[in-house]
């Protein structure tokens, strides 16, 4: 090789060798100035995401766990620039809230502490995402002002956060912001503004203010049309006034979702602003006043895709309108807006373009009728069918069966006839089927079986009949509710047989599952609510049982014939209600389970003594009457302080109530039942405080002691029942100030003075006044009822007492709660006095029982104004005078004893007298020596006659006493001058007369001797 030549590829080796390290040093140089960003972000910024950690005291998810080191742009929620390494995404919301949390103040999962004004440093942070965390405090309830200086912030969601007071203005400085939610669900920290229009020098796309308190923003669609950039707009729940403003020219050209749900609108709907908005493809106006035909721009809303007019208050909406080119709808929401028409005639607005679009349809709890039309046959596209709570009548059409995308079908409460038909077999992605509540027939088709995504399954309330069988549940690998009760179905499966679902809900009310416990339930751990009530089961509960379900939530095993005993751990189950009533269970009664607040024991064998310590402080209502428990009532129930409904009744008990309830109880007592046991002392002094107090019943037992004043300051009183006692002294006056008491008796006991005069202020018992209690029935049962076996109260949200009562002299039954049944009864005491006249202003009362007391005087002229009475006993008393003719005006009535009295004059007759239907009507008027005519064997006579009611026209007024007195003078001086110029001027009248009076006398004469001589011979 040339030497030249080997020189000059030295030098360019070395010049590659040169440039090669120089590239090299500058790109090592290049990579450790960018490292210099990285590695540890920048400090101040870093700084301040510390600052910011350091305000937070929770942190339940370790969602900041990440936070050290100093790469900040590496800490979770924190995201950098890659150019620049300035934070400019700061994402820390709940994405995990818990379903029940209302606020993140709620949520366990929630981040607590404040928001640290160390966020200013971060100068270039354009996200920032607090949502559904607990960052209020003391110091800072209001959303902070300094959060309006960061002027980069492009993204701010606050939403969820339970902020109070004013929306700050300020956060109009943002110029940068296209995102705001500051929307809550908590009504009870409501933040508010009085003028939004500094949004409108925002450029947002995104605006989140529900449940903000817009109500004095007047001018809110205004402000609206001044930010054409807007896309999504959620004014829920605000406040915010009328809708049914003009805006000539929309700007909001690009907004395709607007949420106006909960304003309660309250206008015709043809006049709001939104039907111009021809963007929108979400409008959401749930519970609304909205009423009338849709507007008629509602044609050119093309794009529409959801639209919700449901909950309408004002329950007048018309679907009339033009949908013809609402061709992209796929969910229609109706649901509750009193709506009425033929559901075929509905189903035919909606365009035939939808036909195949379609996915939801709402149209239940309204007022639609006809039948299923076959039309619905053409929706092929539905997911969701909802026609429930309306009055919908005969059969499913087959063609439903076209409608093969549907995942839930609810037909329920609606007066739906037929079998299950073929029509079934086809919708195999069922998920939800409801049929509740309807008159369906025939056997459940084995089909359903084959449902594989059914989780709900829900045919309760119909007229089906025949077996369930193993093959009904053959593939139903999904289901978690299952509803078969009310009907006429019988569960008969292998006693080896496990499913292979996991139930969360089981419910088999008036099924037929019996004699046996069914064994297949020890494989059903999940269940949280079971109800096996009068399933004819006559069995013992199994061992398994209570381990299986101690996780459960709502236990009903009653009206069956069930024995065993309850576990010792009872207390640990997690039971929050349990009905076990009307079986044979036996044993003690173990301490309660911590979180019951429901518990009906009632009508078992259930012996020994309640428990020393009942546990249970979230107790609502406690039913144990008809056991056979004895002992004392326990001081521990003095700590039930949500106890509402106790009802111990028709037990063993004795002692005194515990002195504690004076002091400790609760005072939200409604309803008190410990009627037929052996409990004696004074009475209750704790009630004063139970101002509450709606139903109290201490009868057949031992009280004694005077009534006290302040039982009329238990204003809310409606039934009260102290019969059976020993209860002394006057009846309190204040008594009458319980103007909603329906029921009073007081019989059988040692009360002595005047019945108190005022009774017209008992309103209740009258038409005008009287108030039913809420939500319920009332009337007599028949022994054997086995819904309304024993003399208690089962308490689901209304009460629901069986109570004996003895009217027109027998002894009925009467439940749920008495609500049309007014009652007076004071029979077997010693009260003295006269019946006060104001009683007959109590035009409601159906019984009137005054029997067996030392009243006196008259018995009201004006008792026929009790026009409700159905039994009037006013027996074995000191009553006289004549029996008022207007009695007949009664025609409710069928009881009347007006026995063993000192009344006088004819029976009235006539009306509803003469169709009482007794055995021996005189028996109503025996032990009365002074009263005559029918039905009673003694006439008469003209001295005595009363007038009937045929005759008398007065119906029962009484005649002033000068008048009465004037008229009888007048009539005996006429009738005896009358008498005298008849003998005077008529001669053979003047000789019969004489010769009458002449024999007269003969005979009285010889009676005379002949009896004396008698009386002398002796």
């Amino acid at each position: 090789m040339h030497p030249r030549t080997t020189n000059s590829s030295l030098v360019l080796l070395l010049i590659l060798i040169i440039d090669t390290s120089l590239f090299l040093t500058v790109a090592a140089l290049q990579a450790e100035q960018h490292g210099s960003h990285r590695s540890g972000c920048i400090p101040a910024e870093r700084a301040a995401l510390l600052s910011f950690r350091k305000g937070i005291t929770a942190d339940p998810t370790n969602r900041l766990a990440s936070w050290h080191g100093r790469d900040c742009c590496r800490w979770r929620g924190v995201r950098c620039s890659n150019h620049t390494g300035r934070i400019l995404e700061l994402d820390l919301g709940n994405r995990n809230p818990s379903t029940s949390s209302v606020t993140g103040c709620d949520d366990v999962n929630a981040l607590f502490g404040d928001i640290s004004p160390s966020l200013l440093s971060l100068e270039q942070l354009q996200h920032l995402d607090l949502s559904r965390n607990c960052l209020t405090s003391e110091h800072q309830k209001t959303i902070p002002l300094f959060l309006a200086l960061m002027k980069s912030l492009r993204y701010l969601n606050l939403s969820g956060i339970p902020f109070s007071g004013e929306v700050p203005p300020q956060l109009g400085n943002l110029s940068e912001l296209q995102y705001l939610d500051l929307g809550s669900q908590d009504q009870g920290h409501r933040m508010y503004s009085a003028d939004i229009t500094w949004l409108q020098h925002l450029p947002l796309q995104y605006l989140g203010m529900s449940n903000v308190n817009l109500s004095q923003v007047s001018n809110w669609p205004h402000v609206l049309n001044r930010i054409p950039s807007l896309r999504v707009v959620d004014l829920s729940s605000c406040s915010v006034a009328s809708a049914n403003q003009s805006l000539p020219l929309l700007n909001l050209t690009k907004l395709n979702k607007l949420d106006l749900s909960g304003n309660n609108f309250d206008h015709e709907i043809a006049s709001s602003w939104f039907w111009k908005a021809t963007s929108l493809r979400y409008l959401y106006l749930g519970y609304h006043r909205l009423f009338g035909q849709f507007h008629d721009a509602l044609e050119n809303m093309t794009s529409l895709q959801v639209l919700d007019l449901s909950f309408g208050l004002n329950q007048g909406l018309v679907m009339e309108g033009n949908f013809k080119n609402l061709c992209s709808l796929e969910i229609l929401d109706l649901t509750d807006n009193g709506m009425s028409g033929d559901i075929a005639v509905l189903m035919a607005r909606l365009p035939q373009c939808v036909w195949d679009t379609l996915q939801e349809l709402h149209l239940c709890s309204n007022n639609i009728t006809g039948t299923l039309p076959n039309l619905i046959g053409c929706f092929t596209a539905l997911t969701v069918l909802d026609l429930s709570k309306n009055n919908l009548a005969g059969n499913i059409p087959p063609e439903l069966s076209n409608c093969t995308h549907l995942n839930t079908l609810d037909l329920s409460n609606n007066r739906i006839v037929g079998p299950l038909g073929p029509e079934f077999r086809s919708l195999t992605g069922l998920v939800t089927l409801d049929l509740s509540n309807n008159h369906l027939s025939g056997s459940v088709p084995t089909e359903l079986g084959a449902f594989t995504n059914l989780t709900w399954l829900v045919l309760s309330s119909n007229n089906f009949s025949g077996i369930i069988m193993e093959e009904h549940f053959a593939a139903l690998i999904s289901l978690k509710k299952l509803d078969l009760s009310s009907t006429n179905l019988k569960l008969s499966v292998d006693t080896d047989w496990i499913p292979i679902f996991s139930l969360e809900v089981a419910l088999f009310a008036s099924c037929q599952m019996g004699p046996l416990f069914p064994a297949w339930l020890q494989w059903q751990p999940e269940i949280t609510k079971l109800d096996v009530s009068s399933t004819v089961l006559m069995d013992k509960i199994p061992d398994w049982f209570w381990p299986t379900f101690s996780h459960a939530i709502y236990i009903d095993l009653s009206n069956n014939q069930l024995s065993g005993s309850l576990p010792a751990n009872l207390a640990d189950m997690a039971f929050v209600e349990l009905n076990i009533s009307s079986n044979l269970l036996s044993g003690p009664i173990p301490p309660l389970p911590t979180n019951i607040s429901i518990l009906d024991m009632s009508s078992n064998s259930f012996s020994g003594t309640l428990p020393s310590n009942l546990g249970a402080p979230q107790l609502i209502t406690l039913l144990m009457y008809s056991n056979k428990i004895g002992g004392s009532i326990p001081g521990s129930l003095c700590k039930l302080n949500l106890l509402s409904d106790l009802d111990l009744s028709n037990n063993l008990l004795e002692g005194e109530i515990p002195r504690c309830f004076e002091t400790e109880s609760s005072q939200s007592i409604e309803f008190l039942l410990l009627g037929n046991n052996s409990l004696s002392g004074e009475f209750p002094a704790f009630l004063q405080k139970c101002t509450g107090l709606q139903f109290l019943d201490l009868a057949w037992n031992n009280f004694f002691g005077r009534l006290p004043e302040w039982i009329g300051e238990l204003t809310n009183l409606q039934f009260l029942r102290l019969s059976h006692n020993t209860f002394s002294g006057n009846i309190p006056a204040e008594i009458t100030n319980l103007g909603y008491l329906q029921y009073l008796d007081l019989s059988s006991n040692n009360l002595s003075g005047v019945i108190p005069w005022h009774l017209s202020s008992l309103t209740a018992m009258t038409l005008k006044g009287s108030r039913l209690l809420s939500g319920t029935t009332m009337g007599p049962f028949p022994d054997g009822d086995p819904q309304f076996s024993g003399e208690g109260m089962f308490i689901t949200g209304q009460f629901g007492e069986i109570i004996p009562i003895i009217m027109k002299g027998q002894l009925l039954r009467y439940g749920r709660t008495l609500a049309y049944f007014i009652n007076i009864d004071l029979s077997g005491n010693s009260l003295t006095g006269e019946i006060p006249l104001d009683i007959t202003s109590l035009d409601a009362l159906i019984n009137l029982n005054l029997s067996s007391n030392r009243l006196t005087g008259k018995i009201p002229n004006k008792i026929g104004a009790l026009q409700s009475l159905e039994s009037l006993d006013l027996s074995e008393n000191h009553l006289s005078g004549e029996i008022p003719p207007n009695l007949s005006n009664l025609t409710s009535l069928s009881y009347l004893n007006l026995s063993y009295n000192s009344l006088s004059g004819r029976i009235p007759s006539g009306r509803q007298l003469d169709t009482l239907s007794v055995d021996n009507p005189s028996l109503m008027y025996i032990g009365n020596d002074g009263l005559c005519g029918p039905p009673l064997q003694k006439n008469c006579s003209s001295g005595n006659d009363t007038p009937t009611d045929g005759q008398n026209r007065n119906n029962g007024h009484e005649l002033e006493p000068l008048s009465l007195y004037l008229g009888l003078t007048l009539g005996f001086v006429v009738g005896l001058w009358m008498v005298f110029c008849l003998l005077l001027f008529m001669k053979s009248w003047r000789i019969a007369y004489f010769r009458l009076f002449d024999n007269l006398y003969d005979r009285v004469y010889v009676f005379v001797v002949v009896t004396w001589a008698t009386l002398t011979r002796k």
